[in-house]
């Protein structure tokens, strides 16, 4: 993380829950951050409860008005930039289609041209989702080559995103114009991610949590399907990783990477909430929603192969670990604990997981 030192970064999508778990991450390790967002998306936040803008320049802004972001940009003259900025919930996709390839879509169209027409980028990566793969519900992890795809409109925006990122590539940052241009542009592709300090509706961890501070049972939609957990910080320390090599190796290493958990850490739903029930205690406990609701994959999983071979990445949590993080950082700031300084905590205690 030395690497980090003194680095000018742009970050959009600052103010989300990964967002500013990773500002945290780069201020503690000495970058000048500049970060582009619309205000924190809910409330409570762990922008807001860490203080996670205390030491980097803030720019409220929306990724959909080219305009003020390529101002931001230029502003900034950042030497690498990390793209988080999306609408990403899969059930607010199906209310809002139009909003969330908008986002999704033309947000990462926007970034990418204000990129090119700035200048003065090294690295970029634009991260994604692992549901950017046509999911036929395979038992197998899914590679970077296989078919991009998508059922949902946040999932197939995503993989929209991917075909942008592809495009902008070969046509204005190929490789071999590279003296010319010199932005190497990596895409990032992440699991389920839990940890303290997200409050998304419709999402797993949030969802629960809630449940469970109000003593009332969670009401599972899906409890079967499995997905690929992990704690935030492990798909964060990819991009980082990867943003880091596209720096300084430049466009040998351009193109899409997946950042997924160890196959044994593809759980359930229902593994995952009576775990979470367990280790908050207090009798927690769930229950099935029968009601009607719009289709989600069965089966997902990601083969992080490449990031292993190529990055020197891999999982450094198993997901039991990641869970008692997460209830840890949630009772704590229940408890009236302070929030910025648990994180931190956490931060340092993962870094120290890749000392050699």
């Amino acid at each position: 993380m030395k690497f980090w030192q003194d680095k000018r970064v742009f970050v959009t999508g600052h103010t989300g829950f990964k967002g500013s778990w990773l500002c945290l991450w780069l201020e503690a390790h000495g970058a000048k951050v500049t970060g582009y967002a619309l205000p924190p998306p809910t409330q409570p936040n762990h922008f807001d409860l860490a203080d996670a803008g205390r030491a980097i320049k803030t720019v409220i802004g929306d990724v959909r008005d080219y305009e003020r972001l390529r101002a931001a940009i230029a502003d900034a003259e950042p030497e690498l930039v990390l793209h988080l900025a999306a609408q990403s919930v899969v059930k607010a996709s199906y209310a809002d289609p139009r909003e969330t390839y908008d986002v999704n879509v033309m947000g990462t169209v926007n970034v990418l041209e204000a990129v090119r027409k700035v200048g003065g980028v090294r690295s970029v990566v634009n991260v994604t989702t692992d549901k950017v793969y046509e999911n036929r519900e395979w038992l197998w992890g899914y590679r970077e080559p296989d078919t991009l795809g998508g059922h949902d409109p946040y999932s197939n925006s995503k993989a929209c995103s991917e075909l942008v990122t592809s495009s902008f590539r070969d046509s204005f940052f190929p490789e071999a114009a590279f003296a010319e241009h010199g932005v190497s542009l990596g895409s990032a592709r992440a699991g389920n991610v839990i940890g303290g300090g997200d409050w998304t509706a419709n999402q797993l961890v949030p969802d629960v949590i809630h449940a469970f501070a109000h003593g009332e049972p969670v009401m599972l939609r899906n409890p079967g399907a499995t997905r690929p957990w992990q704690f935030v910080l492990e798909p964060l320390k990819g991009y980082l990783m990867l943003a880091e090599r596209l720096y300084t190796d430049g466009p040998a290493l351009a193109g899409g990477f997946n950042f997924g958990p160890a196959d044994a850490d593809a759980k359930p739903v229902r593994w995952m909430v009576e775990n979470l029930a367990k280790l908050w205690g207090g009798g927690a406990s769930w229950s099935q929603d029968t009601g009607k609701h719009p289709h989600e994959a069965g089966f997902l999983k990601l083969d992080s192969s490449k990031a292993h071979s190529l990055l020197g990445w891999e999982p450094r949590l198993r997901v039991d670990t990641a869970l008692e993080w997460t209830v840890e950082w949630y009772k704590h700031r229940a408890q009236g604990g302070d929030v910025r300084a648990k994180s931190i905590e956490q931060i340092r205690a993962y870094d120290r997981l890749w000392e050699p």
